[in-house]
């Protein structure tokens, strides 16, 4: 059993674990959301151009999460692998974030290209190093979803700020020009490097687990053999295309469906903001019946609440707003949760290999979730676009909306059904991970016992 100082970090240390998650949240949203329309409308450049040079960019990142991944894993400086990548990958986020968000008047696909990808993969980098490290400061099964539930507090405190702060100044305006944008990339270029720095001092590393390093080819059979982590990213990725068919679509279905355009905004606030509050109640479902099983619950009742949204129609602005609080409320089981499962599943492949993956394992996390968004838009779109329905034209055909609806509130129950089906089941309670990782202090302890 873990220790009861093991189980209760202490609160000073999770703030400081917690601190670049605000910066890494706030430059998210504005590179994926706004720079395209920005860089389309203020710089002149096409849509079609500034599309294809974003997706490059996605194609490349992709490629490179494996990589990166290995490389935060087999780097050994003495002051720890993950705090070494991080203070690498700060410096070059943070510039690059700054120079893609206060382009010049001279800017083009080109700028867009080069800062764009540095940006991507310093974003990425720092992402897999941060995540894996919260994957080890804690080898308590509870433990683990205080250290997720504190991180993702922090990035959901992020996020509203980057929803506030560019649209509070506003985004409009000529290319050079103090904006909205160009205050996020001020922030992060001042906030992301500070809040590592206080991370990286403020928090010890554990010590590496590894007894073993494994060849590229016995590292992908154990990888294969370790069903608990096969099982826990294919309802990941189902989960994740489920949440991102609404979020996709939740701009158009409010203008459009709900026909509040003007509310966009406070309505995408109050999902973020519930997001926060539920992170407590998350954290006591979980230590109550225990991980899976309570993020399998709260599924099951955010395909109840979805099953809401596709009987609304024009003016129902308060009946949204309650499904918009309920899911975000909802939103803090999947955001705490599956990370903190993740944490136990690499338990699996530690025991099993000898060898400590975690950053391995994070970036086949982050693919997944890459490829979650990927097929969310390659499904809705061409759906909604065969059913009619054209972004922005204020008066959508019948059919269209009715469209819009079905897709929005109405798709994800599915996959949302399929990924508790592959859950409800799932052997890693408490007890198991507890087992885990007694096996894993007692041959780490056998590999460093002198003589």
């Amino acid at each position: 059993m873990a220790t009861q100082e093991a189980r209760e970090l202490p609160v000073r240390r999770l703030a400081l674990y917690s601190l670049p998650a605000l910066p890494l949240a706030a430059l998210a949203l504005p590179f994926y959301v706004i720079v395209p329309s920005f860089y389309a409308e203020a710089l002149g450049l096409s849509l079609a151009s500034v599309g294809t040079a974003l997706l490059a960019i996605r194609i490349l990142d992709a490629v490179a999460d494996p990589f990166l991944g290995w490389a935060s894993d087999h780097i050994a400086p003495a002051m720890g692998r993950r705090r070494a990548l991080m203070l690498v990958a700060t410096p070059v986020t943070a510039l690059c974030a700054f120079m893609v968000f206060w382009p010049g008047a001279g800017a083009g696909i080109a700028y867009l290209v080069l800062w764009g990808l540095g940006l991507s993969l310093g974003y990425t980098a720092l992402s897999l190093a941060y995540t894996a490290w919260g994957a080890e400061i804690s080898p308590d099964y509870r433990g683990r979803a205080r250290v997720v539930a504190a991180r993702e507090a922090v990035t959901l405190l992020g996020t509203l700020l980057a929803i506030a702060l560019p649209f509070a100044i506003g985004i409009g305006g000529s290319a050079g020009g103090f904006n909205g944008l160009a205050a996020m990339g001020v922030f992060v270029l001042v906030a992301l490097p500070l809040a590592t720095a206080g991370c990286v001092l403020g928090v010890p590393e554990p010590a590496n687990r590894t007894r073993a390093r494994l060849r590229f080819s016995a590292g992908l059979r154990h990888l294969r053999a370790n069903r608990p982590f096969l099982r826990l990213i294919a309802a990941f990725l189902l989960n994740g295309i489920a949440n991102a068919i609404p979020a996709t679509l939740f701009l158009y279905f409010v203008a459009d469906r709900i026909g509040a355009a003007a509310l966009q905004g406070p309505l995408l606030f109050l999902y973020f903001l519930c997001g926060v509050a539920g992170l407590p109640l998350a954290l006591r479902c979980a230590g109550r019946f225990g991980k899976h099983r309570a993020w399998c619950g709260a599924m099951a009742v955010a395909c109840v609440v979805f099953a809401g949204a596709g009987w609304l129609g024009p003016g129902d602005v308060v009946p949204f707003a309650l499904i918009c609080a309920a899911t975000g409320l909802l939103l803090a089981f999947d955001v705490a949760l599956p990370p903190a499962i993740q944490a136990d599943v690499i338990d699996v492949d530690t025991a099993a290999s000898g060898e400590q993956r975690s950053g391995l394992y994070f970036a086949l996390w982050a693919l997944a979730t890459k490829l979650a968004l990927a097929i969310a838009v390659g499904v809705t779109f061409p759906l909604l676009d065969w059913a009619g329905y054209q972004p922005g034209d204020g008066a959508p055909s019948t059919e269209a909306s009715a469209a819009l609806a079905m897709l929005y509130a109405w798709l994800p129950i599915p996959a949302k059904l399929a990924a508790i089906a592959l859950m409800w089941g799932f052997p890693l309670d408490e007890t198991a991970q507890g087992r885990l990782r007694r096996e894993i202090d007692a041959g780490a302890a056998a590999v460093h016992r002198p003589g």
